[in-house]
């Protein structure tokens, strides 16, 4: 099994490959070739248990684009976020299971796992096409963070209803009730992680070490969560946002290694992954035909249930775009009221409301619904039997509908998303002017850093070297284009330039806690000076 895997991970690398020198994405493309190899005569079959793919593939993807991701970006769309990650999710598994009910025969209560199972969409896909084709920086945070609850939303709603088509009892019977408890103590159990490791991790001077400690977070704190009945996937997300955070904390090689260490390991699972998902098709078909389904039966009911999802998905989005408009026009009524009385100094303590995404950018997020792995694992996690030892109804049913949707999905919806954002033309300049003045912002913060830093070091008795270059560093900032003066010791050189880094990069941090700088930009800009002190420290440690 292990050998399949390694041999499966190379194959779609390579594809991937391919598919980047073409200007095709890279996810589909692997699905597709897998999906054309598994009719192989003879291949053998590769099938994960649930727990496999939920346990080990699932966390780290999920704490790496949380690491990565701006918590506060997220909290300014936490409204759009929360509506399409958790209460769509109802809605979708809600009318899929009425669907399944009505075209799938013998499916009965069953049907709801079904609608759980295909409720939760997989931004992996979508998330690539839309950075390629640059959609704006709005939609690209709501489809990141509905990515990362709906899942947990979809499994809470999975277990329950498993456990009530099985007759199996449940950790909480009110559904409500168990859905706010593995919320709530999951996103308790990622922070405690988080925050221990962030500990750790101040402590340590080795990169390698720390690097292992990231590692070791999202498996641990998807496992103790589920331990406690409690949803692993929101602590593994919770986990990534504390450690992502206070990534600022670490030194500049530690956040160089963790950073290429993720990004390998995102290719790594993400071209597995959807291999994994093209090669199951002749095997769900035959399991399918084996129970006694009609595979024509099946495909009908796929292609309504395809519909299904696409139908409520735009009017879900549309709809709830509607509401979310009238009420920003209130409470932007509502604020501005409040501050037309107020002093300017007061009026800063406000923050300006997030707009909502225009229409455009709705149609976009409306049809970006393709589903994923979290869905075929799910599928393949429905028990054989009941509590009383019967079957458990519709169980390969289940499975081949769950599989035939996700390939739809990803199909057509991924193969027609990248023509409509260009299409659609979405206008981005809001988000770039807000980049633009942004990225000014920390350039300024980081020349008064220079300027207060080369002032308190002047302050301080320095060798006569070390003089002499800090006061010529203090002329060019005053004057920029000034000509060079003097040819300086290397030493000395790295050393106030190692020093004028450390205090850029603790003014930019306090402006980003401050809500001064935008936590995007500021990793931006980090990563770039990242780059520049460990060559200043090569550079450095070669003259010595």
């Amino acid at each position: 099994m292990f050998a399949q895997i390694l041999l499966v991970m190379i194959v779609a690398i390579a594809i991937a490959a391919l598919a980047e020198r073409r200007n095709v994405q890279p996810a589909l493309l692997v699905a597709m070739v897998g999906l054309a190899a598994s009719f192989i005569p003879g291949l053998p079959r590769l099938e994960l248990a649930p727990e496999i793919i939920l346990g080990v593939f699932l966390p780290p993807m999920l704490f790496s684009a949380a690491s990565d991701f701006s918590f506060s970006s997220f909290a300014k769309r936490l409204g759009s976020i929360v509506n399409l990650g958790v209460f769509m999710v109802f809605g979708t598994a809600a009318l899929v299971g009425i669907v399944a009910n009505l075209l799938v025969p013998g499916l009965g209560s069953a049907a709801l796992v079904l609608g759980a199972v295909l409720a939760p969409p997989d931004a992996v896909a979508a998330i690539a096409i839309g950075r390629k084709a640059g959609l704006p920086t709005a939609v690209m945070t709501v489809l990141k963070g509905e990515s990362l609850i709906n899942d947990a939303a979809a499994l809470t709603l999975f277990t329950v209803a498993v456990a009530t088509v099985a007759g199996t009892p449940n950790f909480i019977d009110n559904t409500l009730l168990y859905f706010l408890y593995a919320a709530l103590l999951g996103i308790v159990v990622g922070m405690v992680i988080g925050h221990l490791a962030r500990i750790a991790r101040r402590k340590l001077a080795n990169p390698s070490l720390a690097t292992a400690i990231s590692v070791i977070v999202p498996f641990a704190a998807y496992l103790l969560a589920e331990e406690l009945h409690a949803s692993g996937v929101l602590a593994v997300v919770a986990a990534g946002f504390a450690l992502g955070h206070h990534a600022v904390e670490a030194g500049y090689a530690e956040r160089i290694q963790e950073r290429n260490f993720w990004r390998t390991i995102d290719t790594l699972l993400e071209t597995f992954v959807f291999a994994y998902i093209g090669l199951q098709l002749r095997f769900v078909i035959g399991d399918a035909a084996a129970a006694g389904y009609a595979i024509w039966q099946l495909l009908a009911a796929s292609g309504a249930i395809f519909l299904a999802t696409i139908l409520i998905r735009f009017a879900w989005v549309c709809g709830t775009a509607l509401l979310g408009r009238w009420r920003h026009r209130r409470l932007a009524a509502r604020l501005d009221h409040m501050t037309a009385i107020l002093p300017a100094d007061s009026k800063r303590r406000y923050p300006s409301l997030q707009p909502p995404l225009a229409w455009k950018e709705n149609l976009v997020v409306a049809w970006t619904g393709m589903r994923g792995v979290v869905t075929l694992a799910a599928a393949a996690g429905i028990p054989a039997v009941t509590a009383t030892g019967a079957d458990f109804p519709g169980r390969h049913a289940i499975l081949a509908i769950a599989f035939f949707v996700t390939i739809a999905t990803l199909v057509i919806q991924g193969l027609t998303l990248p023509w409509l954002i260009r299409a659609l033309r979405l206008d981005d300049s809001r988000d770039r002017q807000f980049t633009v003045s942004q990225q000014a912002l920390a350039q300024q913060l980081c020349d008064e850093a220079d300027r207060q830093t080369v002032a308190a070091h002047l302050a301080t008795d320095l060798d006569v070297e070390n003089r002499k270059l800090a006061e010529l560093v203090a002329r060019r900032l005053a004057s920029p284009q000034g000509p060079a003066e003097h040819k300086f010791n290397p030493g000395a050189s790295f050393w106030l330039g190692s020093v004028l880094l450390e205090a850029r990069r603790a003014r930019l941090i306090a402006a980003r806690d401050a809500g001064e700088l935008d936590d995007t930009v500021l990793r931006d800009t980090l990563e770039q000076m990242d780059i520049e002190q460990a060559f200043m420290h090569r550079m450095g440690s070669q003259s010595a």
